[in-house]
């Protein structure tokens, strides 16, 4: 007990002088502050102030406001630029979804070769388009007759004058563009930019063809045929609709594409199913169809979501730009894409469903594919409630379109021409139906928004003028290969399978395969 109250005395005598030295310091302070009110005013210390903010002189204000709009400019390049990679990134994205669809909905005989077309196309179209295909697409034409239907500026490995991301104007005054490419001088990013965006589209087009001519062509004859669209057949469409061609002149458009990626691809692909002729067995010789099951459902879906998700690069991609008037046409033409693609497959399930007396998994995965390349022309022309309409439409008219092609006897293993020739052309009709210039006013209304048939018969003579070009030149190109290089492998080989006759390799070694007899 007396240690314990030994501690408490201690602890209350160093309270306790805590507590007086504290008050002989305030003590000590309220003197200093006494003996300081007690000066005279003027032998007070002048309190120091905060800088003053910088100003600007009258004759520099000019400079400064120049300065500010200059950065601004330049975080709008920087923005838009940004926006154009990633798109074009997600579109080069999109080359997986066609090898995995191609190959899922083909035999795994050839799976091999599907995924090596799909792969090298890319490459050799990227060194056509970059040697003269962009130049003959997107070069300045001039005032002459030729201009109007290829590029004649710039031709060469996109090395013409251009100064962007300065922007053209069709009024002189206001156009800051100097340049030999100004049928893309409206997009504010730079050429090299500009480039990339459009390669993945030339790429896609030629990828469209892979599917058409699947496990039967001789892997050097496509590759030879995808340098020909590169150069000479997809540039020349593109010029005429996105190049200040004829068909742009005439007031067409084609937002992200139907016509001139999708249509192009799908009229190339029918002249090569034409010169190569069907599979074996695919037909019986009292011309009922025989069906040729695809070895892998499972990738030609994951392939379809890839596709899927990549056309939200495809379409909303295509503004080449993400600000000022792009950002509120980007949020609407994602929503337009997404909801065509909503309504195609479900319209295709349900057609299918009704004809086959099954939900065809196939069938669906297409008409998903049919409702994205239907919205990709009138994307940003027409409103939510149309885009449903025409994606509806496009899910009927791919399972049609499939049908009537085996009756026709023109073997597509994958269903591309119906996905996108058939559908390629509705859409770039559609804007010519449900065009609304409220949506945007570029466009003039279509016929089912005010019964204006202008627009219509744009769109009609762009479809015609595509049709009579690329059909023909793509015939000759493929009987021009088949007599020299020779486009059809050999009975053998196509019994056997390509990845082996083709490539020497196998995609499922060790595996029991089973031989058609």
């Amino acid at each position: 007990m007396k240690s314990v109250s030994t501690w408490w005395c201690a602890l209350l005598i160093g309270l306790a002088a805590t507590f007086a030295t504290g008050s002989a310091a305030m003590a000590q302070e309220e003197k200093k502050d006494d003996a300081a009110a007690a000066q005279p005013a003027g032998d007070a210390k002048p309190v120091e102030q905060p800088p003053a903010a910088p100003t600007i002189a009258p004759e520099k204000f000019g400079e400064s406001l120049v300065t500010l709009t200059d950065q601004a400019n330049g975080i709008t390049v920087a923005i838009d630029t940004v926006w154009v990679l990633v798109t074009a990134f997600l579109v080069f994205f999109m080359n997986l979804g066609f090898a995995t669809v191609e190959s899922g909905f083909c035999r795994a005989k050839n799976c091999v070769n599907i995924l090596s077309k799909n792969f090298i196309v890319f490459a050799a179209t990227t060194i056509g388009f970059w040697l003269i295909g962009w130049g003959l697409m997107f070069g300045d034409g001039g005032d002459g007759t030729l201009g109007k239907f290829v590029g004649t500026k710039g031709l060469f490995m996109v090395s013409g004058d251009d100064n962007s991301p300065e922007l053209w104007n069709a009024d002189p005054k206001l156009s800051k563009y100097q340049g030999v490419y100004s049928s893309i001088g409206w997009a504010g990013v730079p050429l090299m930019a500009k480039f990339l965006f459009q390669l993945v589209f030339a790429g896609t087009a030629a990828t469209i063809v892979s599917g058409c001519v699947a496990e039967r062509i001789k892997y050097h004859s496509f590759i030879l045929f995808t340098f020909i669209m590169s150069i000479a057949i997809y540039p020349v469409i593109g010029h005429w609709i996105w190049g200040g061609g004829w068909a742009a002149a005439g007031g067409m458009f084609d937002f992200a594409g139907s016509t001139v990626v999708h249509s192009v691809g799908g009229w190339a692909g029918l002249a090569g199913i034409i010169v190569l002729g069907p599979r074996i067995g695919k037909y019986a010789a009292d011309g009922s169809v025989r069906p040729i099951p695809g070895h892998n459902l499972t990738a030609a879906t994951i392939g379809c979501f890839v596709l899927w998700f990549g056309w939200f690069g495809f379409n909303p991609g295509s503004t080449m730009g993400a600000t000022g008037g792009n950002l509120a046409l980007i949020g609407h033409v994602a929503v337009t894409t997404n909801t065509a693609a909503a309504a195609g497959t479900l319209t295709a399930t349900l057609t299918s469903w009704l004809i086959m007396k099954k939900p065809d998994l196939g069938m669906t995965l297409n008409g998903c594919l049919a409702g994205l390349v239907a919205i990709t022309a009138p994307c940003a022309f027409v409103s939510v409630p149309y885009s449903l309409i025409i994606g509806a439409v496009s899910g009927v008219l791919v399972v049609l379109a499939v049908i009537t092609f085996d009756k026709l006897r023109l073997d597509d293993p994958v269903g591309a021409l119906s996905v996108h020739l058939v559908n390629g052309i509705f859409g770039t009709l559609c804007i010519g139906l449900f065009a609304d210039s409220t949506v945007n006013s570029v466009i003039k209304n279509g016929l089912f928004v005010d019964g204006s048939t202008e627009q219509l018969i744009s769109q009609i003579k762009g479809v015609l003028g595509t049709a009579a070009y690329v059909f023909p030149v793509a015939l000759v190109a493929w009987f021009v290969l088949k007599a020299t290089v020779g486009i059809r492998v050999s009975r053998e080989e196509e019994m056997e399978g390509l990845d082996v006759g083709e490539h020497g390799n196998e995609a499922y070694h060790g595996f029991q395969m089973i031989r058609e007899g």
